[in-house]
């Protein structure tokens, strides 16, 4: 019997402890940290859900979670491996979502619950996960609540109007969101500033001047006239202002010469939000592709004899803070390799303020400052370097001295004008040396010495015309930027978002740029109409807001859920009764029976256009993916220049265009749609022809470009106007066709019915 009892004990003792983690490679990092006395196994994510097709918390919203089908084996294995140890650490991400896989593991697992406990850790190092270890804890139940309230509050909203959206558009593939709907409202609005803006015509004038005895050249711009601000709306008084220039006797000479000294602070580490936009203006990385290449290198990288290294921290985050012991190895590292002179006097500190900031990690920085990326490459592939390099460079350079930038500005008086040149160079670099984060029209080309009184020579006049632009489309970094700024989402929400909303359909990527469809104009308006305050910014922010306060215990979960569930319902039974069926009439009209056509969906969740004549007219038009109407092919008047066969317009992806009937032939050309109508730019030979400019808006520029810019922004129809000369356009107003003066000075008009009938 007493041999029986120490063999028992003997056996006890031999029991590991057992972490469980959510990826495999998160797995082999820790387990190269903490040896052969623990068991690291892997949860692959999530392990329980709600049920398929049920809400899943009627019961005063409590979620009745079930295991997910793929994950019973999972389950399974880790309760095996549980039996068999002494204690379990759970070790998810340390955010919401971490926490609670952490819980919903320990409500699988057949083991005394004393058994269980959970550890967070910020990086995957030696320090930090034995610290962990050290000081495992409670799991904290506020975090896994306010989880659970999101989850639960985004299915309430996706399973209440979701199906609205199926029986209204006939559409059963289509969702909506409690932020994935905010963030195609954005897009939206938007757009739709763009295609209700106006572009308004403006010049500007440079000189190019050099000194007397000098052949080198440099560029000054006009800013002002009789020292105010000057603004050219037209050709004509740029023209007035080159001749008045050109005259004899005018004279250009320094008026004014200032230097300034001007220190440029480093920003602070990334956060998440910060290092998406780096990421895409830098490399021309997606949202989702930078998230997943952190995601690596924070789980960890093979690194040979090394092993798994996690080499980043935790890369979910909106906190600007960094730990002691990251400051002063930082502090180490710059003096070592850069020198005293390129670490200020204190340490930087960085705190970002902000109602919205849950300061809950550290920012994304290396967790090896000495790592640098070039000692490293050989381990990473070409994107990981890229990432890894923007991390670690940007957090040196946070904790470096500032810059010294010495700015020159020079002004130059002509007659009553006044031109500016400025210039800027670097006094001494600081953490410039490390990452230059500016942009390329805050680095100047140098200008020659001069002083005020000096007489330049004036080499030649330049006026060139602009129109004002529209605001740019959102790309997936500034949709984030936007969102982070209106309190919309989270850190681990942004790329989810992002995806999900393409690959709904709703939105497409144009040029890197995010355009609605078809289908998201048609959503988003009706969301707009019927769920004003679910689509909400402000709404949307608060509701972030009240998750945050349900972690940090300072409200009840169910409470929050009872507050928004009452009069969304109400507004839920209103919706199904109002809103439009079918969804909204497009702009176009059937080519069979001239009546509107509406977007449609087939059983198959194909999407197209059809007649509101259905079914007595049953014309259908298919859309390609950038939503525009795909028609059948169309004939011409065109030859195919390789082969004299006929060449029909088909439509693309990228717009019309003309393709030969002969099918070993294949060929296929751009359309040029001709006007016509000669360049009216003296000298020039070309002909005025469509084009479009990169936001879709139509304008006639001539065929000779870029040698000549001449470009109207209506079309021309070949009359001369006979009180100026210029040429006439044509212009379709909602208040009525007419025919004008393409001179903004010349108020000509007529209607267009007298334009036909001259």
């Amino acid at each position: 019997m007493a041999k029986t009892v120490k063999t028992e004990k003997a056996q006890k003792s031999n029991k590991k402890s057992l972490v469980i983690v959510e990826s495999p490679a998160k797995a082999k990092t820790i387990k190269k940290i903490l040896g052969d006395s623990f068991e690291i196994k892997a949860s692959y994510g999530h392990i329980r859900d709600f049920p398929k097709k049920v809400f899943g918390h009627e019961n005063n919203f409590e979620p009745a979670f079930e295991v997910i089908p793929d994950k019973k084996k999972v389950v399974d294995e880790l309760n095996s491996i549980a039996k068999k140890s002494d204690k379990i650490y759970l070790a998810p991400d340390p955010d919401r979502e971490g926490e609670a896989i952490a819980w919903h593991i320990s409500e699988v697992l057949d083991v005394p619950k004393a058994n269980i406990c959970r550890i967070e850790f910020n990086e995957i190092t030696q320090n930090a996960i034995r610290e962990a270890v050290k000081n495992p804890r409670s799991i904290n139940m506020n975090r896994v609540e306010a989880q659970k309230a999101r989850q639960i509050l985004d299915r309430l909203v996706g399973y209440q109007i979701s199906p609205i959206l199926w029986d209204k558009l006939k559409n059963y593939k289509l969702s909506a969101g409690r932020v994935q709907s905010v963030a195609v409202r954005l897009i939206c609005e938007r757009e739709a500033e763009i295609e209700a803006f106006t572009p308004v015509e403006y010049w500007r004038i440079s000189a190019e001047l050099s000194k007397l005895k000098s052949s080198v050249s440099f560029a000054a711009e006009l800013t002002k006239e009789d020292n105010k601000k000057i603004e050219i709306p037209d050709e004509e008084k740029a023209s007035k202002i080159v001749n008045t220039l050109k005259k004899a006797g005018v004279q250009f000479k320094v008026a004014k010469v200032t230097e300034k000294e001007l220190k440029r602070n480093p920003q602070a580490p990334f956060i998440t939000s910060t290092l998406q936009r780096e990421a895409s203006n830098k490399l021309g990385y997606g949202v989702s592709k930078t998230m997943q290449i952190a995601q690596k290198l924070y789980e960890g990288i093979e690194m040979g004899t090394s092993g798994h290294v996690g080499l980043i921290t935790y890369m979910r985050t909106d906190s600007t803070r960094i730990s002691d012991e990251a400051r002063d190895s930082a502090k180490e590292y710059i003096v070592k390799h850069y020198g005293e002179k390129y670490y200020p006097e204190e340490p930087r500190v960085f705190l970002k303020k902000g109602k919205n900031v849950q300061d809950a990690h550290e920012a994304i920085r290396p967790t090896y400052i000495e790592k640098s990326p070039e000692s490293i490459r050989q381990y990473l592939t070409g994107e990981q370097f890229r990432i890894y390099k923007l991390i670690w460079d940007r957090f040196v350079a946070s904790q470096m001295q500032h810059a010294v930038i010495k700015n020159t500005s020079v002004e130059i008086e002509a007659e009553n004008y006044t031109f500016r040149v400025g210039a800027s160079k670097v006094a001494f670099d600081g953490f410039l040396i490390v990452y230059d984060d500016r942009e390329d029209n805050e680095k100047s080309s140098p200008i020659p010495e001069l002083g005020q009184g000096d007489v330049l020579k004036l080499v030649k006049l330049d006026p060139t015309q602009h129109f004002t632009q529209p605001p740019p489309r959102y790309s997936e970094a500034t949709l984030v930027k936007i969102m982070e700024e209106n309190g919309i989402g989270r850190p681990s929400t942004y790329a989810p978002i992002i995806s999900k909303i393409q690959q709904r359909g709703y939105v497409v990527k144009e040029e890197k740029a995010l355009a609605p469809t078809l289908l998201g104009k048609v959503v988003n308006e009706q969301l707009v109409k019927h769920f004003a305050n679910i689509v909400d910014f402000a709404f949307t922010a608060t509701m972030e807001n009240s998750l945050d306060d349900i972690e940090s215990d300072k409200a009840e979960w169910k409470s929050i859920l009872g507050d928004f569930y009452e009069p969304f319902v109400k507004v839920v039974e209103i919706a199904k009764d109002k809103m439009e069926d079918a969804g909204i009439i497009n702009d176009q009209v059937c080519s069979n029976c001239g009546k509107p056509m509406k977007l449609r969906t087939s059983r198959w969740g194909t999407q197209f256009l059809g007649c509101t004549g259905y079914p007595e007219c049953k014309t259908m038009v298919s859309l390609d993916k950038e939503k525009q109407a795909v028609p059948e092919d169309r004939p011409s008047d065109e030859k195919c220049e390789k082969c004299n066969a006929d060449m029909v317009i088909k439509r693309g992806p990228y717009g019309d265009y003309l393709s030969c009937t002969n099918e070993n032939c294949k060929h296929r050309k751009k359309i040029i749609k001709k006007t016509g109508v000669n360049c009216p730019e003296k000298g020039c030979k070309g002909e005025l022809i469509q084009r479009k400019s990169r936001y879709g808006k139509i304008f006639y520029g001539c065929s000779s470009y870029p040698d000549c810019k001449f470009v109207l922004w209506n079309e021309p129809n070949g009359e001369k106007c006979p009180e100026c000369n210029s040429l006439l356009v044509n212009k379709y107003l909602k208040r009525g066709n007419k025919v004008a003066c393409s001179k903004k000075e010349c108020k000509f008009e007529k209607p267009m019915e007298e334009a036909v009938n001259d």
